[in-house]
């Protein structure tokens, strides 16, 4: 008579049984104290049903996606919330219901304000074209590179300082002088020694 082996299965091997996000034979976890054991049991046991229920929910893969890492990234968070067993699965549908919430409320969040400006940009000039004796200006700065373009027009158009533009490049404030200096030079060549209202603010700048 053979008897039943009482070895436990392949760590991993209950995930080949869910049929449609159910685990078959039971719950398919077993309960332990270490909480990075316990997560890798409840995504492997209900991953594919949380997926189904995005996917139904949402308009795209992406979407579903990102529901699906925000619903586990707070299962981990809330690991020792999560009941045992079957009940897990209800417990993350909920959580997967308040994301998808918090989705479409950032959607239509989105789309409104989009829509603002929209509205709002349609009555604001727009000036493609650089004013009257800055053409030598603009052509000299299309003639540079994009990163002497964005350091030089942070410190011209936006008026921002060393510091400043080491913030927004992301860079010590050193580097951000060092940058400007060598930016200005090649601007002041490109200007080919044209002189208008505006090129010794780009040049000079502020530090």
């Amino acid at each position: 008579m053979c008897e039943e082996s009482t070895r436990p299965a392949p760590r991993g091997t209950q995930c080949l049984h869910i049929v449609h996000g159910r685990p078959a034979g039971g719950a398919g976890e077993r309960m332990t104290d270490d909480p990075r054991r316990r997560f890798e049991q409840v995504y492997a046991v209900h991953h594919a049903a949380i997926l189904g229920y995005a996917l139904r929910r949402t308009g795209n893969a992406d979407d579903a996606a990102d529901v699906i890492a925000e619903t586990f990234l707070a299962a981990w968070r809330r690991i020792g919330d999560i009941p045992a067993g079957e009940a897990a699965r209800p417990w993350l549908y909920g959580v997967a219901r308040r994301v998808l919430a918090n989705q479409r409320r950032g959607e239509r969040r989105r789309t409104a304000l989009g829509e603002r400006l929209r509205s709002e940009l349609a009555t604001e000039p727009c000036h493609r074209d650089p004013p009257p004796g800055l053409e030598g200006v603009a052509a000299a700065l299309g003639r540079l590179g994009d990163a002497d373009h964005e350091i030089l027009t942070l410190a011209g158009w936006e008026g921002l300082d060393a510091g400043q533009i080491a913030l927004v490049l992301g860079c010590s404030r050193n580097a951000a002088r060092i940058r400007l200096h060598r930016a200005r030079r090649r601007f002041a060549a490109a200007l080919h020694d044209t002189r208008t209202a505006f090129a010794p603010e780009l040049i000079r700048g502020t530090s």
